[in-house]
């Protein structure tokens, strides 16, 4: 089965399909949804970072004007802790005891008629603490450690033996911090029982699992669970699990039999759903004094909650980014009293590219070669160590391109040698690549008599152009215009699909929604196999193409008849078709799929004489695959741009040393770049169709972001001769 034209519809894309709802503010966000009887939830919080709850007194919140609850450990009940999931396990089950692992940790929950009178109670709720010392920092002795949390270690070669032999060896140690994932929306749970239904509005980015989640936490079935997030304002990894606020809210609704509502605040947003945590890297590598890497040595140790197993392979971005016989990569975890840490656009490859293209641009330094040389020359052609060829790899074409269109050899490579007047002018560059996710998903297509389409699939839209796209894409499949299309997302009783997370939804729901459409193109010629009056009669999918409306045999426009026709005749109200995609091993594809590529390349200006920075300009040349949609994709870059600008410069979560309190847990405090920050941005896409999937996409949510901390940093070194190794770079570093 073929379209009319594979770019008919895709490729320079159209505008975003939910944009008129949108700026109408007729798009249902969750913070939207009210119901009748409604009440409000608010938290309170721990004011000590360890130890345990001696009392807790909630008479007078209790008595306050429209209060209907307040939940603590002592009446909350049982609730069960959630399944395992992809992310590590679930964060545990709220309310369950008196143990306080962290400082804003969630004791109790008041319920009231109103979100003022729940906030004014809240704070009579009475609790008595016996503290005990808080763990806090990485390199605190008494932390329990884990290595090699996920079985994602890497080995091969001797990496140690070809260190001790190299002619050149860059060692060093590279600091990141906390960082928090700062929608514009704070996360909003609405929840409400029908008999024994759970019905949940949720900023979640993963509909199918939230649902699984509910029914292990209140032990009913999973189809009694049922998620809505049809809109979900950003997100940004913080709704990727099912975080406690999100437990409680159903668990208010249960036991006051009524809807309930809880919107974290947007200091509780730095405590309750999740943080980039910290960590430290160190990267050591050897190289022949030509430039030809021996051995790269990764390790990074980064912080996890006490009881969480947070995902974050950070150390493994080092061993597939570069060809080099001799590899170790190393990832460790600290069990500190912190928020449970959680996914943040990038997981584990912003921090973990971030040390290895600055330890890359340290070693071309040393080496007294182009950074862009060092890393053309050590390009991973194959993919390391298993030898397979990547599904698609336009990494060398990304640098190449890159450095032509910013102007790479126009620049002197010796430190502080470009100025501006007063200003220092450096160019950074840093190589990228991101991760192949891809995870088993399934959709639903549905023709209907009047010849529109409906297809699902639970995954959720949370600004990333996922409606878009997926209408884009089932019009292709079904040669309808994009008119004819409505495209359902953010459900759990739709077709099973995984998060909007890791860069993997557009190849899950794509590869699905073709495995439907095909499935239902086939249905169709069944239906008309013996059909005398169809032109379409004994034609086999090989035999077909789809256009305007309808099918036809391939190459004869006069042989076709339309989909509303063939329902007519047949007496069909509509037809359905269910597709599934499940991944394939890379045995089984005969290669290695890949993920996106990229380079990314900033020009900033240092004042010579207050350290300020800014970046000047900023050019991503990415490796995405085939591009569905230009316009959208070009946003995904610009706006991850936009964040990785903000961990190079600006975002850090400051704790209080003693107890863990956040001390800047306002956007007030928490500095995020603004317009002035952002400089003229760039996006050009190289690369073309990949195998590993049968729509030819990569995901490139995260890859916007990865890469950008990294060229900055090396931009500053170019313009100071300074060279900062902690993150984020400030102006009393520089002075």
């Amino acid at each position: 089965m073929t379209t009319t034209s594979r770019s008919r519809l895709l490729g320079t894309g159209i505008n975003r399909v939910d944009g008129p709802l949108k700026v109408a503010g007729r798009a249902p966000y969750p913070s939207d949804f009210a119901y009748p009887g409604m009440a409000h939830a608010v938290l309170v919080r721990s004011t000590v970072g360890s130890g345990r709850i001696t009392e807790i007194d909630t008479t007078d919140a209790e008595h306050g004007p429209g209060v209907v609850l307040v939940l603590t450990h002592l009446n909350a009940g049982q609730v069960k802790r959630g399944p395992m999931t992809p992310l590590g396990v679930s964060p545990p089950a709220p309310l369950q005891d008196d143990v306080i692992l962290h400082y804003g940790q969630i004791v109790a929950v008041v319920v009231a008629e109103t979100f003022e009178g729940a906030t004014e109670a809240a704070d009579l709720v009475h609790v008595g603490y016996s503290p005990a010392p808080a763990l806090l920092e990485l390199d605190d002795p008494r932390a329990a450690r884990r290595t090699n949390p996920w079985g994602r270690d890497a080995e091969w070669g001797d990496a140690a033996g070809a260190l001790t032999d190299a002619e050149v060896v860059l060692d060093e140690i590279y600091l990141t911090v906390d960082n928090t994932n700062n929608p514009m929306g704070p996360l909003t749970t609405v929840a409400r029982w029908e008999g024994d239904t759970l019905l949940v509005n949720n900023s979640t980015q993963w509909a199918s699992l939230e649902a699984t989640s509910l029914a292990t936490a209140f032990g009913i079935p999973e189809e009694s669970v049922h998620v809505m997030a049809p809109y979900v304002g950003g997100g940004f990894g913080a709704g990727l699990r099912v975080w406690q606020h999100v437990v409680l809210t159903a668990l208010a609704a249960r036991v006051t039999r009524r809807p309930v509502k809880l919107v974290l605040t947007r200091p509780q947003m730095f405590t309750a759903c999740g943080h980039r945590p910290k960590g430290r890297q160190r990267v050591r590598i050897g190289a022949t004094r030509d430039g030809r890497l021996m051995a790269i040595h990764h390790e990074a140790l980064t912080a996890t909650a006490i009881d969480d197993d947070n995902f974050e392979p950070t150390a493994t971005v080092s061993a597939t980014s570069y060809a080099c016989p001799n590899v170790s990569t190393r990832d460790i975890q600290a069990r500190l009293n912190v928020p449970v840490p959680n996914s943040m656009r990038g997981p584990g490859a912003a921090t973990g590219n971030y040390a290895l293209e600055c330890a890359m641009d340290e070693l071309a330094y040393k080496l007294d070669l182009d950074p862009l040389e060092l890393r053309l020359r050590n390009d991973a052609a194959v993919h390391p160590p298993s030898g397979l060829p990547w599904s698609s790899r336009a990494h060398k074409e990304c640098l190449e391109r890159g450095a032509e269109l910013f102007g790479w050899p126009g620049r002197t490579p010796e430190p502080r040698s470009m100025r501006q007047g007063n200003m220092l002018v450096g160019y950074g560059l840093a190589a990228v690549g991101y991760p192949w996710f891809r995870a088993r998903c399934r959709a639903r297509v549905m023709i209907r008599h009047d010849g529109t389409a409906y297809v699902c699939s639970a995954g959720t839209e949370i600004g990333n152009g996922a409606y878009t796209v997926f209408v884009q894409l089932s019009a292709e499949l079904l040669g309808l215009d994009p008119e004819q299309i409505t495209f359902g997302l953010g459900e759990s009783t739709m077709p099973l699909a995984p998060q909007t997370g890791g860069s993997g939804l557009t190849g899950a729901v794509g590869s699905a929604v073709h495995e439907a459409c095909r499935g239902l193109v086939s249905d169709f010629l069944v239906l008309v196999g013996d059909d005398s009056d169809s032109p379409l009669r004994g034609c086999t999918i090989d035999d077909v193409e789809v256009g305007d409306g309808g099918i036809r045999r391939c190459g004869d426009l006069s042989q076709s008849e339309s989909y509303r026709d063939i329902l007519a005749r047949h007496r069909l109200p509509e037809l359905t078709a269910d597709g599934e995609s499940v991944p394939l091993t890379p045995q089984e594809l005969g290669m290695a799929p890949a993920g996106a590529f990229g380079a990314k390349y900033v020009e900033v200006h240092v004042d010579a004489d207050l350290g300020r920075i800014r970046v000047a300009r900023a050019l991503s040349v990415i490796d995405g695959g085939r591009i569905l949609n230009e316009k959208t994709a070009r946003s995904q870059i610009i706006g991850g741009t936009v964040g990785g600008i903000g961990m190079a410069l600006f975002e850090e979560t400051v704790s209080d040393t003693g107890s863990g309190r956040i001390a800047n847990a306002t956007l007030g405090d928490y500095i995020v770049p603004v317009n002035a920050d952002i400089p003229d941005m760039q996006v050009e896409f190289v690369g073309s169709w990949d195998r590993a999937n049968p729509i030819g996409t990569k995901g490139i949510g995260e890859i916007g972001l990865v890469g950008l901390a990294p060229a900055i940093a090396n931009a500053v070194f170019h313009a100071t001769g300074r060279r900062i190794r902690s993150l984020p770079i400030t102006m009393d570093q520089l002075l």
